[in-house]
């Protein structure tokens, strides 16, 4: 099986936040410009089912294109075929990160949902820092008595 695949934008912070949730896992995966490069209607035909996710669910509602576009009001009702064309034809309509793995198709970044598909974190071994100097205990100094009897003459 290949490396996953994840359709990112780079000025998405949340695309930003699954990469690095995906490097910090030493997980290599292909990264495609969603804007320059959007889904084609042939994979969005099989990811969007794969997604266990209505349709809606993969619209950038918070985005500049779905605004430009009516919202809400121009996608009340449509179905999922027009939705897919309008992902299709606008890579900012599509909610992002989509991270697609074999049959695992992730819309938006969850970090529950991709530990829970890649698996927990393997442990690393770190470097460790030498500390600062050790310290010591904090003792206190015995009380100087006066000085010794002297002897007297």
């Amino acid at each position: 099986m290949g490396k996953p695949l994840v359709l990112s934008y780079a000025a998405c912070s949340t695309c930003k936040k699954a990469l690095a949730w995906l490097k910090t896992r030493a997980i290599e995966v292909d990264v495609r410009a969603i804007v320059d490069d959007p889904p084609r209607p042939k994979e969005l035909d099989v990811w969007m089912p794969r997604s266990n996710l209505p349709a809606k669910k993969w619209l950038n509602t918070s985005g500049q294109s779905y605004k430009a576009l009516g919202g809400k009001a121009t996608f009340d009702g449509v179905t999922d075929e027009r939705i897919a064309a309008f992902l299709a034809g606008d890579g900012k309509l599509v909610k992002r990160p989509v991270l697609v793995d074999g049959d695992t198709v992730l819309v938006g970044f969850d970090e529950a949902a991709y530990g829970a598909h890649f698996g927990p974190a393997k442990a690393t071994a770190k470097a460790t820092e030498p500390s600062a100097k050790p310290t010591k205990p904090i003792t206190k100094p015995a009380k100087a008595t006066a000085n010794p009897a002297k002897k007297k003459a």
